[in-house]
């Protein structure tokens, strides 16, 4: 099967995700793939908690070596945050580097206030991730700041969660290369993300990242 960064052209260098739940997951398969072609560098513009599975390094000196994936970022308590080193400096002593530039309080999905998202302008591609999951949901559970959701959209909070509004929240993203769906854990979850991917302009990816297969389709961007 394709892989996520054969499929979103990943370049050497800043790739950043966006969105809503599902962005750590996405950048860690990411990570899994990349290694096979060089050095990865696992970061946040904002705040993730600190990935267990790689070794960190508060400080980056030396370039790694292929195959290699670190962790770094300033300790924020049992989090990280944004590294002391700029991104520009990270792209030397790794072939890629990975940034969640987003957070969502894992709801499934994301509108963002003025300071938001913390999109390093070195990225090369920002990718946005969206929870399926919150399709058909209303607005306060489903999307972290519910208000300002609501408002782009002209309707309520207590407004049940459409394609169309999904739609529209995503067009007001500052960048969007690419769109991963995720939490198409089932049958009727993956038919409602074949049905969104329709109505996105970009390359999407649908997944379910805590199932045994997780990628379950790719769909070219619409002419």
């Amino acid at each position: 099967m394709q892989s996520l960064c054969s499929f979103f052209g990943i370049k050497k260098g800043v790739t950043a995700l966006i969105g809503g739940g599902g962005k750590t997951s996405t950048m860690y398969a990411l990570a899994g793939e990349l290694r096979e072609k060089g050095s990865v560098i696992v970061c946040t513009s904002t705040h993730i908690l600190r990935p267990p599975q790689y070794p960190f390094l508060p400080c980056l000196a030396e370039k790694l070596k292929p195959g290699e994936v670190v962790s770094t970022g300033a300790i924020d308590g049992s989090k990280l945050s944004m590294p002391e080193q700029p991104f520009s400096e990270l792209m030397r002593y790794a072939d890629y580097v990975l940034v969640e530039a987003d957070g969502s309080r894992q709801l499934p999905l994301k509108a963002h206030a003025s300071h938001e998202p913390v999109i390093p302008p070195e990225s090369n591609t920002v990718l946005a991730v969206i929870g399926i999951d919150g399709l058909g949901k209303p607005i306060k559970e489903a999307a972290h700041r519910p208000e300002l959701y609501a408002d782009i959209c002209g309707v309520s909070v207590d407004d049940i969660v459409t394609e169309e509004m999904i739609c529209t929240v995503l067009s007001t993203y500052p960048r969007c290369d690419g769109v991963v769906i995720n939490k198409a854990d089932d049958e009727r979850q993956l038919a409602k993300a074949e049905s969104l991917a329709k109505q996105l302009s970009v390359p999407v990816v649908i997944t379910a990242w805590q199932t045994e297969h997780p990628i379950k389709a790719y769909r070219r961007a619409k002419p």
